[in-house]
This record gives C-alpha cells, structure tokens and sequence, in this order.
C-alpha cells in the first residue's frame, strides 16, 4: 500500500452508515466482489458503476457509524476505493477498516465531486487544487498494518518477519 494516495473525490455528508454503506441483504454472501458491486447502494444505487479503482472518497461527520459489519469496509475496498477521508468516522468502522487494510484519514476537507484528491498518510495531510488540508496522522503501527494489507496480513508479515531471526 502507498503511503501517498492519489483518486477522484466522491462525496457523502454526515452519519453515513453501515447499513447504506452495504445493505443487510447481502450480508451472507463470502463472494467479495458482491459487497464491491452493492458498495453506498442505500445512498447511491448506482455507486458502484460510477466508481473507479483508486478513487476516494470525502465525507464529513460520523462516517460508518451503525453496526459493526465488517462488510461495510470490505466493500468499499472491493468497490475500488483506495481511502476515505472524513471528519470523524464511527470508531467500529474505523477500526474494521483498518484491519482490512483500507486507508483513513480524519480531516475536514473541502472539496468537489470529481477532483483530486492526494492523501499523504504518513505526513497526515489531503491536497486537493493545490490546498493542502492537516488530518490526523495515523500511528507508525497502524500505518505498518496498512501496508501489510490489513491485520491478518500484518500479523503473518509479522511472523515472517520474526522467524528470519
């Protein structure tokens, strides 16, 4: 995982939560590419034909607030997004995400649908038209956990790691 991420701006405001993010009916699937396909579907049925690998999205307060699904952040890595940047996230989400190895950023980001957004995780800065907004830097070891691509990943890079003593 790049510590600099580069992608088109989709917006979505306050309290988006886990149930718009992927409805409870496709909750029983393992096929990872389904959650991908029905990714924002309670908010935007049409999401997941619009979006492109590596874009990302921009929200504002209390972005993947709700239940506990793992699913919601799976689907929006699935869906092709490379990182949300929103204000504040739900903590459950938050941590989900990560430990699936999708990228956040807290920040208040002003921006429009469709422009370019830059994320510097290891500075903890969004640049959109050349104005750089300050986030909240993510921890050296959460940051290690995204580049190993998720806790599961990290605890076995971990174990490789080690075992080369």
């Amino acid at each position: 995982m790049e510590k600099i991420i580069k992608g088109r701006a989709w917006l979505f405001g306050d309290d988006i939560d886990t149930d718009v993010i992927i409805p409870g009916k496709y909750l029983r699937t393992t096929d990872m590419q389904v959650f991908g396909d029905h990714a924002m579907e309670g908010v935007d049925p049409d999401f997941s034909k619009k979006v492109q690998k590596g874009d990302v999205i921009v929200a504002n307060n209390n972005f993947g607030c709700g239940s506990s699904r793992e699913q919601a952040p799976l689907a929006l890595k699935y869906a092709g997004i490379s990182c949300v940047v929103a204000k504040t996230f739900g903590r459950i989400f938050f941590r989900n995400a990560i430990n699936v190895g999708l990228p956040l950023m807290e920040a208040d980001v002003e921006c429009n649908e469709g422009d370019t957004v830059e994320i510097d995780l290891k500075q903890g800065t969004v640049t959109v038209n050349d104005k750089t907004f300050k986030g909240n830097k993510l921890p050296d070891f959460l940051l290690e956990m995204l580049t190993d691509g998720g806790l599961v990943a990290h605890r076995k890079a971990e174990q490789q790691r080690n075992s080369g003593m």
